[in-house]
């Protein structure tokens, strides 16, 4: 097998020999037929659900073309779109399942995972250049904070653009192109010139690396099986990744290649920060070309389904089995039965303003309407954005403009810049595990989703609170250890928690606008840090805390627990 894949290569079903084998000769997987409305949405104990059975003498044996036939109807009966790509999508969904986990999906977890990882790995760089860059620019230590406002701005100008690109020019380049980006200026950050060219520089970055989330999310997603599909939140183990890379590589160069504390400060004296970026650029470069040349994503077999492309949609699920030393059902034929011709799907063929009308329709009235469907139901989706909006903003508060706040610049005896970004990477490290103790406590019994949460945002506000007790080094240690290893908790229990409390034709929905809400909230965390800091130094991480606390309480109130339940 060749070190480097061809990424333009089409494929066609017939590089994939002996993959195929006949729908009644197959071997399906037991999964779920669809769910029966019954009640309203949001009620998990009147919503009915039809078991597929593998013996035959009950009059379903899931091998033809007539049961096939009725999963697909089932499902079509919750999305509310019935078109010849919507049925269509439904088959290549059961193929997906029925081919099963395998290296494919394995392999693409950890290049999404770069994603994550991208996406905290520069919020967390940017955070830590903020005191190189007043020094050298001579802007103050608390309007220098913009330049996170800038990559803010970034961030949700990326992560609206690719969400809705992607459907539009293809998951594939989609895929690609943030992470190239990202690389091509974050490289470019290091030879910045001014503060305004700098936080230029880190707004297109943003760009880039807004795009992963929602992206890669997507992408993930439609090549998992149903069975599967809660590793899509443990995506979200990568995320203090980026922080700990950040902070080691940090810690490497700014202390050694920084200004004395007292002087003027040119660039031949600091290039710490440029050697920072410099490095987190090509890291991200290096990760895009892992994407680009040593793996062969296949595109989206949805999207070529929406584009009328239903022979290459067949042969990159027939790549995945390959990949996976599985075989599969499906080909045209199968397809076709379902629903419709060639001809069928040209007529029913997305264009361009309808991708982008379905994209925009999931925040419209008809989509969000259903979230609040019932009491409950309602209670939980304004929670549960209300905990997404405090978060959002509580988090950069404090984390975005944490190296400021070891620096202790008020104090008498500023701390050493050896000392501050060591103790930033001692913080990052302590807080890696946290992700991956939340995937065990939220299923330990008296425990579950909410109570993991809850405990865990209790403790990182007291915590934050608890860093502006004193000023001494070891002691701001401790709590920033503390705080980081909680928040990682509750942030990887946030991920995991709020696409299971939505129900299934409207969690694209639920959990878009959370995300949005969130990004929203941190574009305005550094404003808020420049103007409450100028009037008390404490005042942001004070503001830091009283938000967790708030989401704390609303957590508090949340009615649904899913732990031990099928999700809507």
């Amino acid at each position: 097998m060749p070190l480097f894949v061809n990424p333009f290569k089409k494929q066609d079903v017939s590089d994939f020999d002996g993959v195929y084998v006949p729908l009644e000769n197959s071997q399906r997987h037991p999964s779920v037929v669809g769910v029966r409305k019954d009640s309203k949405v949001g009620d998990f104990a009147d919503e009915k659900k039809l078991e597929v059975s593998e013996d035959p003498s009950n009059g379903y044996s899931a091998t033809t073309i007539e049961d096939l036939r009725a999963e697909v109807e089932c499902d079509l009966a919750a999305s509310g779109h019935d078109t010849a790509y919507d049925r269509k999508s439904k088959v290549i969904n059961k193929a997906i399942t029925d081919i099963g986990m395998g290296r494919y999906q394995w392999s693409l977890f950890a290049l999404c995972g770069f994603g994550w990882l991208a996406d905290n790995m520069w919020l967390q760089g940017v955070a830590l250049t903020l005191p190189s860059l007043s020094k050298e620019f001579g802007v103050s230590e608390t309007h220098v904070r913009y330049t996170t406002c800038a990559l803010f701005v970034g961030l949700c100008l990326g992560a609206s653009f690719w969400g809705i690109a992607s459907d539009v020019i293809g998951r594939r380049l989609a895929f690609n192109a943030t992470l190239f980006l990202a690389g091509v200026f974050g490289l470019a950050v290091g030879g910045g010139s001014s503060w305004v060219g700098v936080s230029g520089l880190y707004a297109a970055l943003g760009v880039g690396v807004g795009g992963n989330l929602p992206v890669d999310g997507a992408l993930f997603l439609e090549f998992l099986p149903f069975a599967s599909s809660g590793l899509l939140t443990a995506l979200s183990v990568w995320w203090p990744v980026g922080q700990l890379i950040s902070s080691l590589v940090a810690w490497g160069f700014i202390p050694n290649y920084t200004c004395a504390s007292e002087g003027p400060c040119t660039r031949s004296e600091n290039k710490g920060w440029r050697y920072l970026n410099l490095t987190l650029g090509a890291l991200t470069f290096v990760m895009f070309m892992c994407r680009f040349f040593l793996f062969h994503l296949y595109e989206s077999p949805k999207f070529l389904l929406s584009q009328g492309r239903q022979a290459e949609a067949v042969a990159a699920v027939h790549g995945i089995a390959y990949k996976n030393r599985k075989t599969t059902w499906l080909s045209e034929e199968v397809l076709n039965e379902i629903g419709g011709t060639a001809a069928a799907v040209e007529k029913h063929k997305l264009s361009t303003g309808e991708i982008i009308k379905r994209n925009l329709g999931k925040f419209s009235t008809d989509r969000i309407g259903p979230l609040f469907a019932t009491r409950k139901l309602g209670l939980m989706t304004f929670l549960i954005w209300f905990c997404w909006t405090t978060i959002g903003m509580g988090y950069p508060l404090f984390n975005a403009f944490l190296p400021q706040y070891l620096a202790n610049s008020d104090a008498e005896q500023p701390t050493a810049t050896n000392i501050i970004y060591r103790n930033y990477a001692i913080t990052s490290i302590i807080g890696v595990p946290g992700s991956l103790i939340a995937y065990y406590t939220v299923n330990m019994k008296y425990v579950g989703r909410k109570g993991t949460i809850a405990a865990s945002t209790l403790i990182t506000g007291v915590l934050v609170f608890c860093f502006t007790i004193s000023a001494d080094p070891s002691f701001q240690l401790v709590f920033t250890c503390l705080e980081g290893f909680f928040q990682n908790i509750m942030y990887g229990v946030l991920y995991a928690y709020t696409p299971e409390v939505f129900p299934a034709p409207n969690r694209g929905t639920g959990t878009g606008i959370a995300s949005c809400l969130n990004r929203i909230a941190g574009l305005c965390a550094p404003i808020v840090a420049v103007n409450a800091g100028q009037a008390n130094p404490k005042a942001p991480i004070y503001a830091s805390g009283g938000l967790f606390l708030a989401a704390f309480v609303a957590m508090c109130f949340f009615p649904i627990e899913t732990k031990g339940k099928q999700s809507l």
